[in-house]
């Protein structure tokens, strides 16, 4: 990632956070299922996608304002900032 091409949001990011348990922690505690799984840079939460019915990723983001996630998924290596909608592989 060459720094000209980041948000200050992602320049913030010393280490990319992944969750350990690859679940949505809230579609779980539903019984419902969920996509693909992003984790959030602040906190470390992991939880589903926007194509996922509960879209609970980005209601985190609108409830925190928590700006960049990362996709939790297989073979997957990217970040997005929400705020300036930047998508960057890394």
């Amino acid at each position: 990632m060459e720094d000209q091409m980041l948000c200050k949001h992602m320049l913030a990011i010393t280490q990319v956070k992944l969750g350990d348990e690859h679940v949505c922690e809230e579609c779980i505690k539903t019984g419902d299922e969920w996509v693909h799984l992003r984790t959030c840079q602040t906190c470390g939460v992991t939880l589903c996608c926007d194509q996922s019915p509960n879209q609970h990723m980005t209601k985190h983001y609108n409830a925190t304002q928590h700006p960049v996630i990362a996709s939790d998924q297989p073979g997957e290596r990217w970040l997005w900032c929400y705020p300036d909608e930047l998508f960057v592989e890394y």
